[in-house]
């Protein structure tokens, strides 16, 4: 795991690179205001079983974030 800056997303996302983006934010949060196309994680359910449910495409590089790091 290692951590990247809104920057360097921001610069992903711009060049169109297959980046999965994962929000652990409450629901409320997540509607009133989340990146588009960003999927939201429930963080009641294990890990592995999100990712495995919202990113089958082993080879895409996943993102994640919650609200402290916006």
């Amino acid at each position: 795991m290692m951590t990247i800056s809104k920057e360097e997303l921001k610069r992903k996302l711009d060049r169109g690179e297959p980046v999965a983006l994962l929000e652990a934010l409450a629901e409320e949060s997540y509607r009133r205001a989340h990146l588009p196309g960003a999927l939201r994680v429930d963080l009641n359910e294990p890990a592995d079983q999100w990712t495995k449910r919202l990113v089958p495409d082993k080879n895409r590089e996943v993102v994640t974030y919650c609200m402290n790091s916006l």
